[in-house]
């Protein structure tokens, strides 16, 4: 299942041993060679140690009530990891971005993301349009797959933007109905037909 990363913004950091939250996330850290969250900011933090960043390795579970850990002592400082301390360093956020095709069409700027539940990989970019654009089309979701490069100032992206939301459609798009026009029955009156119609609808 896929998470907003704007929804994990100020979520609860729950400690097991202490049986109750112990911070709050402040912000993520995006590894840009991975595309992957790899660690989170926290605020409020009550550990004695005065550790502000979660390695993301040490979540045990995500739940709309908070991020799941299994002590106050599992938060750290900037500098104990080596891998963290690099990608800080680098100062990167996928939000903000400036987003165009390999042909240099302009797609928009990146305002959110989602990620998964269980690594907290990146799996699609939301991109607001320009504002001359955004009036038939004010969003754009594009998918990890279609990413082939990424800067300080912009992500590059495959495809020309009519393919990248034919494709972003079809890959989330899940059937979860039956279409009663293609069972075989038995022919009804053009009456009966629209009776149906007006008590019936398929939700997409």
């Amino acid at each position: 299942m896929l998470v907003q990363n704007s929804k994990l913004l100020n979520l609860p950091i729950l400690s097991v041993q202490d049986s109750g939250p112990i911070g709050s996330i402040a912000s993520t850290i995006v590894d840009p060679d991975s595309l992957k969250i790899i660690a989170f900011r926290i605020y409020g933090a009550t550990n004695s140690e005065g550790g502000n960043i979660l390695d993301a390795r040490s979540v045990r579970e995500y739940s709309k009530f908070g991020l799941v850990i299994d002590s106050a002592d599992e938060l750290i400082s900037e500098g104990d990891v080596v891998k963290i301390e690099k990608v800080l360093a680098l100062n990167f956020s996928p939000i903000g971005l400036k987003v165009e095709t390999r042909k240099g069409s302009k797609l928009g700027k990146v305002t959110d993301f989602t990620v998964t539940e269980d690594n907290f990989s990146v799996q699609q970019i939301i991109v607001k349009r320009p504002t001359i654009k955004s009036f038939l089309d004010p969003e754009l979701t594009i998918p990890r797959a279609e990413i082939v490069e990424i800067t300080d100032y912009k992500i590059i992206v495959r495809d020309e933007e009519k393919v990248i939301r034919e494709r972003a459609t079809k890959e989330d798009f899940v059937p979860n109905f039956v279409n009663p026009f293609r069972k075989t029955e038995p022919a009804h009156s053009s009456a009966e037909i629209e009776d149906d119609s007006t008590t019936s609808r398929t939700k997409l």
